[in-house]
């Protein structure tokens, strides 16, 4: 048996991998699980990740869940060139300090604002308070900040002069929140030009193909979401908006 990679494209993480593997001519069955059915909360699925989550990977009787897991151990089965993951000590480091440090912060905020934008006036039928749209930009415009200032500084990727594992991941994420409605390139340059580079390497006509469906989400209608996720979507966003 081949390896698997079991994916949504309107998920961030899932987006790096395909983009990873088919960058690299890696081999792999895409076996597609839509979040929005439900798919990955069925049993078949559960067989291959229990946490029942995308990504998944299945390679024979193999199975792994975690985005970053996924890419490291794909990185290193098919020994893709360096520059993704570096040898060189201190290069690695700058990719493994991104890798830990974007979790809560770079996928955190925007994963909150498309949640908060998108999902929320969808599920409840109620416009989004201005003030609430504002809080939830500005948290995001915080780390964005923070990105530029301390991960990119003046280099053309995150660990230096080639493009690593890091960017991929903290440019899927930053296409989040632009599919939401929220251009966050147009008026900063230095990370408009950086996503340019990312582009290029990867290959821009595969960085648009995995790009099409959450550039197209707003175009989401509550008929096309499992009526089990309307619930638990609507439960979980709710709580979130009490909060802040």
């Amino acid at each position: 048996m081949g390896l698997e990679l079991y994916l949504d494209l309107l998920s961030q993480p899932c987006r790096a991998l395909y983009i990873f593997a088919r960058s690299n001519n890696i081999p792999f069955e895409f076996k597609r699980v839509e979040l929005m059915k439900g798919q990955h909360r069925t049993e078949e699925f559960r067989k291959v990740n229990i946490l029942m989550k995308v990504p998944a990977l299945k390679d024979g009787s193999f199975t792994l869940a975690e985005s970053i897991a996924i890419l490291l151990y794909l990185a290193r089965k098919f020994k893709t060139p360096d520059h993704w993951y570096p040898s060189d000590l201190q290069k690695r480091a700058r990719v493994d300090e991104y890798l830990s440090w974007q979790h809560v912060n770079i996928r955190g905020k925007g994963s909150k604002l498309f949640l908060t934008k998108v999902l929320l006036p969808l599920l409840t039928g109620q416009p989004l308070s201005p003030k609430k749209l504002e809080g939830v930009t500005e948290e995001l415009n915080v780390v964005l900040k923070q990105f530029e200032e301390k991960f990119l500084q003046d280099k053309p990727f995150i660990a230096g002069s080639e493009v690593s594992l890091a960017d991929l991941v903290a440019l899927v994420e930053l296409m989040q929140p632009v599919g939401a409605g929220y251009d966050l390139f147009e008026e900063r340059p230095k990370l408009a030009e950086w996503r340019r580079r990312v582009e290029e390497a990867v290959g821009k006509q595969l960085f648009q193909e995995a790009h099409e469906g959450i550039l197209n989400i707003q175009n989401l209608t509550a008929d096309k979401i499992a009526p089990e996720l309307l619930e638990h979507f609507k439960h979980q966003l709710l709580k979130q908006a009490s909060q802040n």
